[in-house]
């Protein structure tokens, strides 16, 4: 059973949202009302999915965030009242996966954790079993230990964009709407927000086109969606 670390200064939102998972069958919950708090039980603990309110009292949600890449890649979800494209991008930019608006739907944000849980499982799985590397002009996925390199060195991408990536490479030169890229990728239902594929496909754009401003490999057709063009590619199996 996965573990959900929950972070949130108010105590009866914690307790909230820890009746509502365990109604859902998740027992292994962690909770914290302080960042460091947090810092201590990720170090300590092994966390599957993290619930991440954006203010703390000790601490930016932005910049704990931050902190837990350096120590998990598991997915984390904001909960926040920002919706500016500003504040989302910052948060994708610390290495957020999703995010739910407060004041939330409870089942809105059971079914996020949910599609987070159930893409990184699937994730795994295909990790076990693609023994493959597929190699570009400027960059290689391996495909056995989800890690992206460029010049033979490691890129750091968070789950969600690795799962983007991958997802286009699988499909080349077909072209997606972002309503079926976020369908496909953050595995839930589009409700008419573009930001946060485009956010994301930004931030592709800049690890990994040799220029993000005339990209290459994430091409965007206009009123149709985007695509990924292969360059030199080839496949070697290990």
């Amino acid at each position: 059973m996965e573990t959900i670390l929950i972070i949130d200064d108010e105590a009866g939102l914690l307790e909230m949202l820890n009746i509502l998972l365990v109604k859902e069958g998740f027992t292994q919950i962690k909770l914290a009302q302080t960042g460091q708090t947090a810092l201590n039980i990720v170090k300590e603990t092994k966390i599957d999915l993290i619930i991440l309110d954006v203010m703390l009292p000790d601490m930016n949600g932005f910049e704990l965030c931050l902190k837990f890449r350096a120590l998990t890649a598991c997915p984390i979800l904001f909960l926040t009242a920002r919706t500016s494209d500003y504040d989302l991008l910052q948060g994708f930019g610390m290495g957020g996966d999703d995010y739910v608006t407060k004041p939330f739907n409870a089942l809105e944000l059971v079914a996020r954790v949910n599609a987070q849980l159930r893409r990184k499982r699937a994730y795994i799985q295909e990790s076990t079993s693609l023994h493959e590397t597929v190699s570009f002009q400027h960059f290689t996925v391996n495909r056995m230990d989800c890690q992206v390199y460029r010049n033979g060195l490691p890129i750091e991408l968070t789950a969600k964009e690795y799962h983007l990536i991958q997802f286009l490479i699988q499909h080349p030169n077909r072209i997606f709407s972002i309503e079926h890229l976020y369908e496909q990728v953050w595995d839930q239902p589009f409700y008419g927000d573009e930001k946060t594929v485009v956010i994301y496909i930004s931030k592709l754009r800049h690890k990994l086109e040799p220029d993000p401003k005339k990209p290459i490999y994430l091409i965007n057709v206009r009123g149709l969606g985007y695509k990924f063009v292969p360059h030199a590619v080839k496949e070697q199996r290990i």
